[in-house]
């Protein structure tokens, strides 16, 4: 398979990896090691504005990678998982601009808070499905190419 076809398995992989480090590691220990929650909380708030970047580039290389250039079919592993790649941007941007302003000026901590980790708990999934449905066609195109009547790519 070329680079071209494990394009997507990687972005999503980039994507779903870096949230799951920096949502469920990282962020923990920040809160756990750093002197004070104030320090905690503007750090996160630095990482996951990166994270909202990160996720966006995925997302676009997703949407880039749907289709062979020039065809309007949308590749097989596209076909379904290309919502969930576009329901997880919008979480991630809905999150940054919407909630994240809200946590950062304190306004009804608690709720905003648990939005945010809502949002980011869904985006989380849909990038998970995006893997997964990524990684189910990588490995249907590989066992075709490798079978017998399949053509190598």
């Amino acid at each position: 398979m070329s680079f071209k076809h494990r394009l997507p398995s990687i972005a999503a992989a980039l994507w779903w990896g870096s949230m799951s480090t920096i949502g469920f590691l990282v962020v923990p220990l920040l809160f756990k090691h750093l002197p004070t929650p104030a320090m905690a909380g503007q750090m996160a708030a630095h990482l996951f504005t990166a994270q909202t970047w990160l996720s966006v580039a995925c997302g676009m290389l997703l949407l880039l990678a749907s289709r062979e250039r020039g065809e309007s079919v949308l590749l097989p592993w596209a076909r379904s998982a290309l919502g969930f790649v576009l329901a997880g941007v919008l979480l991630a941007l809905l999150a940054e601009f919407g909630v994240s302003p809200r946590i950062v000026a304190r306004e009804n901590l608690k709720l905003w808070h648990a939005v945010g980790s809502a949002m980011y708990l869904a985006q989380w999934a849909c990038a998970g499905v995006v893997l997964w449905k990524c990684l189910g066609s990588a490995s249907e195109a590989t066992t075709t190419s490798a079978s017998p009547g399949g053509t190598s790519r």
